[in-house]
């Protein structure tokens, strides 16, 4: 069962695909001969009702040539966390 953060995760990266790709002025049809993904499937991603695995971000990300981080990282919290200690902010009692 996806929770509401992973719901959020998959809208997020279906909407930067779906922006990218409308910028370079890409029909999800010549997405699809790009990449080799149904048109169908495309759009689920970008609906952000699918989880697509991450070898089909990266060929999503490769035919749009752009790099696979610019389809699946929020960029203010990929730099808040790269200020933060790179162990702050974890519990691990629970599993020790």
């Amino acid at each position: 069962m996806v929770n509401d953060a992973e719901k959020k995760l998959l809208a997020d990266a279906g909407r930067r695909v779906r922006e990218v790709r409308a910028g370079q002025g890409l029909s999800l049809e010549q997405l699809a001969l790009l990449t080799g993904i149904s048109a169908p499937a495309l759009s689920v991603i970008e609906n952000g009702k699918r989880d697509p695995r991450l070898t089909t971000l990266n060929r999503i990300a490769e035919a749009l040539r752009v790099p696979l981080a610019a389809l699946i990282a929020d960029r203010v919290c990929a730099s808040e966390s790269a200020a933060q200690s790179p162990s702050a902010g974890y519990d691990l009692e629970e599993y020790q």
